[in-house]
Parts: C-alpha cells; sequence; structure tokens
C-alpha cells in the first residue's frame, strides 16, 4: 500500500501529515511525498517519510502507482499554493485512481461550502485517522 503525501510551499501540512501517519501504518503501508519544491521535500522526508522526489514529473509518475494520495486540497487545483500547483500536477492528481484524502485549507480567492471553520491541526489530524481506517479496511 503506497500513500502519497503532496505538498508544497514549506511542507508544513504535508510534514504534519507523514508524522501523523507514521504512527497509525499498518503493516506493508509505506509513505512517499512529492515537494513543489526541495524545502517542501525535505520537510516531508524529515517528517518520516521513507523517500522523496520534487517536482512536476514526480507528482506525475508517482500520482500513477499510489493508492493513497493526501495533501492540502490545493493539490488538485491548476495554480494553487501561490503557483507551485501546476495544471499538470493537479491534473494528475485529480485523475489518478488513487483515493484521495484532502485536507481543506482556507483561501482568500475560494471558499469549501458547508465546511466548519477549524483549526488546522485538526483537519490534518482527521485526514490521518481517515487514512488510517480506510487502512485498516482494506487489511480485514
Amino acid at each position: 500500500m503506497l500513500i502519497l503525501v503532496v505538498d508544497g510551499m514549506g511542507g508544513g501540512i504535508g510534514a504534519q501529515l507523514v508524522s501523523q501517519l507514521s504512527g497509525q501504518l499498518v503493516s506493508g503501508a509505506e509513505i512517499v511525498c512529492v515537494g513543489t519544491n526541495a524545502w517542501a521535500t525535505q520537510s516531508m522526508v524529515k517528517a518520516g517519510a521513507s523517500r522523496g522526489a520534487t517536482g512536476e514529473n514526480a507528482v506525475k509518475v508517482m500520482a500513477r502507482s499510489a493508492d493513497i494520495i493526501t495533501g492540502p486540497i490545493g493539490i488538485v487545483i491548476s495554480n494553487a499554493l501561490m503557483g507551485e500547483i501546476t495544471p499538470a500536477m493537479a491534473e494528475a492528481i485529480a485523475s489518478s485512481a488513487a483515493r484521495k484524502v484532502l485536507v481543506p485549507v482556507t483561501q482568500g480567492h475560494f471558499e469549501i461550502v458547508g465546511m466548519e471553520n477549524r483549526p488546522l491541526v485538526l483537519n490534518i489530524r482527521d485526514a490521518a485517522g481517515r487514512i488510517a481506517e480506510i487502512l485498516a479496511g482494506l487489511k480485514g
């Protein structure tokens, strides 16, 4: 089971996801990360990802083999994360057969209607918990 964590900018959300997931993994699951820049990748690897890569092609290649993809919701929106998510990255992630577990992040230029306003740390914890539930369901 391959869990792909994608993030950009400083990699803070991705690093928190990796850290939360590391303690909840079932046997046979692997966390890998792809950052839109080297700093984001480094943050996620330091948080515990088993391997990491950087850039658009890495996103396109790894999205094809991932079973679960997670990260901030902007990873499926072209030009999000201050332009770091290219249209090709967003399409590769959104088109992947992998299950997506996305963390809602409030941005000034778009709204997610119906989402309750909660601290980001709770949304990250919930995303990691949901991935653990998915993995447990697949194993059992």
